[in-house]
């Protein structure tokens, strides 16, 4: 029996982001497993413990410290990951951090987990300290815990070539030892059905027609380049709209509609988030094309989830979209008038070049990132140690 330990993502079962879904995915794959046996950090009020996917969850409770919550969870996650394997006698541990927190940290963990004869793994994540969210110091502090993080790892699984590639480069001294596994995705279509009530209603509530609506969901961020897709689409000659699914963020909101004044153009629709898996599922492969405008990060979530669903994509052309993607996407730069022409191109394709677009970006979604090919291939790498 093999005993992996995973910290990192706010726990299962959640629909909160990526490492959650990404957690939650491999426990339900691996459930049946006789020889895996999960052990999950969970963010809680109550340091209890549960049974999901047959894994052992554990409850971590966080005091309400800011940004160095984060930073506190994953630490008191190992610390008690550690006393389990103590205290049970657990051969051969595996523990595996998920994104680059606690580099300062890492060599004394590496220490402790090395004195019980275990491994410990990260995930890298994306590039954290490009994201203009963050503070400059915050940035540096990022930096900083990645090279850490990397120079104390046994082994980085990283979900983009691209990132491997970044690591073997930028650490070389180091002498990383890196894997390359992608982040997953569903192939099936939703349960709803064209006609279903709940999206008719949320077509109607929101003021979209089915099949005539542009696409964009993720998180509202400058990083993700929202600025360019609405400026574009705004130039665009299109008769469709632009649904925008993300979060709340206001003050950017204000930003953008001072720069830009979007909401003089109808077309332009911000339409809150949608939890409800089924109906967001239903809501892409319903879409007219899908625009990703990400260029931060390794796989990303989203993109794969659109790639699943969505027969059109329109992606930012950098190396992580274009190593998911390959040739089954159409791609824009940060020019002026790339994308907007790019939307006027997308317009008039005929039903047979959608058609295969769809097929290609459904078949590498089959090919490289379903759940079973993912989770198959951790199976082989935790069996393997």
């Amino acid at each position: 029996m093999k005993n992996i330990f995973i910290i990192g993502s706010k726990g299962i079962p959640s629909s909160y982001g990526g490492y959650e879904t990404f957690v939650d995915k491999l426990t339900e794959y691996h459930q049946d497993e006789k020889n895996i046996k999960y052990h999950i950090a969970c963010k809680g009020n109550e340091n209890e413990e549960f049974e999901y996917h047959n894994a052992r969850c554990f409850k971590v409770k966080v005091p309400n410290i800011g940004p160095a919550q984060a930073i506190y969870y994953d630490i008191v996650a190992l610390n008690r990951c550690c006393k389990y394997i103590e205290n049970n006698n657990i051969k051969n541990p595996i523990i595996y951090v998920l994104a680059c927190r606690i580099g300062p940290f890492a060599a004394y963990f590496q220490r402790k987990i090395h004195k019980l004869n275990g491994k410990l793994y990260v995930n890298p994540d994306g590039h954290e300290f490009l994201r203009k969210k963050w503070s400059r110091p915050v940035r540096k502090y990022w930096k900083i815990s990645e090279q850490l993080m990397v120079k104390h790892a046994d082994l980085l699984v990283c979900d983009s070539k691209n990132i491997e590639k970044y690591i073997q480069n930028e650490y070389k001294k180091y002498k990383p030892n890196t894997t390359f596994i992608a982040y997953g995705s569903e192939t099936r279509l939703s349960i709803l059905k064209d006609d279903d009530k709940k999206y008719v209603n949320w077509l109607k509530e929101k003021n979209l027609r089915d099949k005539e609506f542009y696409l964009v969901v993720g998180r509202f961020v400058p990083e993700n380049n929202f600025e360019i897709m609405i400026r574009e689409f705004m130039r665009s000659k299109t008769k469709k709209d632009f649904a925008i699914i993300t979060t709340a963020n206001d003050s950017f909101l204000k930003k953008l509609e001072s720069k830009l004044h979007f909401k003089k153009d109808k077309r332009i629709k911000f339409v809150g988030t949608v939890y409800d898996q089924e109906l967001l599922k239903k809501i892409r492969e319903n879409a007219y094309a899908y625009f990703h405008g990400h260029e931060v990060g390794g796989t990303n979530p989203s993109l794969l989830e659109a790639l699943g669903s969505t027969k059109i994509n329109l992606l930012l052309d950098v190396g992580f979209n274009r190593e998911v993607a390959e040739k089954s996407a159409l791609y824009w730069n940060k020019q002026d008038g790339n994308l907007a022409e790019l939307i006027n191109r997308a317009d008039d394709l005929f039903d047979g070049q959608i058609e295969l677009l769809g097929k290609k970006a459904k078949q590498r979604i089959i090919d490289e990132y379903s759940w079973t090919y993912i989770s198959n291939k951790y199976k082989n790498l935790f069996l393997e140690e």
